[in-house]
């Protein structure tokens, strides 16, 4: 299917990109819905899905809502004004009933009018199980997203320079035309093929909020809503290197600084782990690990993501800067 998405001067004008933390959840949950993880997530996958089985979080509400193609709910992506991830979700709960009602709809329409008993009840009732549903995304955040939120922004932030500098260099209309091979700009229209459902200008708001995804490789995905804006999530650029290893390489000079388990701790930390894996990993104590960890947390080189009684412990974007700076010494 395709669509056209007339431009007015001001839609052109109120065309903006952001990155957006609902989104990620969105679509690497449709990712793991999947029969196949595509290749650049599969690592990722690996590591999350016993973490999201162990939590229950495989068969929730998430799991039910976000099929592995098809109609996505919009209320799931809302537009706001800061797209952090509090602000989202906020507005998640205060979605319209007949909002929720709509996007379970169209679910029902992928599925031959199907719904299962869990989004039956949240048909009839949305206010009363939207907090559930909220309080479950944060969940499925940490164990999913929060852990690898320092990298998986990075390349998003990049992406939105890039393209910032395409539309400074370029203008608007040639850097929506080469966002993705399904998006083309031509006679003041944004035109895009292979479409689920069709966007018009006359059933959305004014401008376009374009926003770089990770999980959304290698599609671009939509959400069309009256009165707000159209949002276009496309494949963000450098989504290659995402998971490459980039603790591998000599210590040495910041051992030097931090110390030598410190250091070797923060290389370990390429994929989350909990202390007892670390432990495993470097050949350090539980104890001493757990001390280590401490330090390099209140340095703001680690952050932690607790999932039930098990704590994460991840590198955050300045402890990547500093390997990144070591491997090039």
């Amino acid at each position: 299917m395709k669509t056209r998405l007339a431009f007015s001067v001001n839609d052109l004008a109120e065309t903006r990109f952001a990155v957006s933390p609902m989104w990620e959840v969105v679509t690497s949950r449709r990712v793991l819905a999947g029969a196949t993880v595509p290749d650049p997530h599969r690592g990722w996958a690996e590591q999350v899905r016993p973490r999201l089985a162990a939590a229950g979080l495989d068969r929730g509400w998430l799991a039910e809502m976000i099929p592995s193609a098809g109609h996505l709910p919009d209320f799931l992506n809302p537009t706001t004004t800061s797209h952090e991830l509090p602000d989202e979700l906020a507005a998640v709960e205060a979605t319209d009933p007949e909002q929720v009602r709509r996007d379970l709809d169209l679910l029902a329409a992928d599925s031959d009018g199907r719904l299962s008993p869990r989004l039956r009840s949240l048909r009839r009732n949305p206010q009363a199980h939207l907090p559930r549903i909220v309080a479950e995304i944060e969940a499925y955040w940490q164990l999913a997203i929060a852990p690898y939120w320092a990298r998986i922004r990075s390349v998003l932030e990049a992406d939105v320079f890039h393209r910032g500098r395409q539309v400074a260099e370029h203008g608007t209309a040639r850097t929506l035309g080469r966002l993705h091979d399904t998006v083309r700009w031509d006679g003041g229209a944004l035109h895009l093929v292979e479409r689920h459902c069709p966007i018009t200008r006359i059933e959305t708001g004014a401008g376009l909020l374009l926003v770089p995804s990770v999980f959304a490789w290698p599609r671009v995905l939509t959400r069309s809503v009256p009165s707000e804006p159209p949002q276009l999530a496309y494949p963000a650029r450098g989504i290659g290197t995402l998971w490459e290893s980039r603790g591998h390489a000599p210590m040495d000079a910041l051992a030097a600084v931090i110390g030598r388990s410190r250091a070797l701790l923060l290389a370990e930390l390429d994929t989350p782990a909990s202390t007892t894996e670390l432990a495993q990993r470097s050949g350090l104590s539980a104890a001493g690990v757990s001390q280590h960890l401490t330090a390099l947390r209140a340095a703001g080189l680690t952050s932690t993501h607790r999932a039930g009684r098990t704590v994460f412990y991840a590198r955050t974007g300045l402890a990547d800067a500093l390997l990144t700076a070591q491997a090039q010494v």
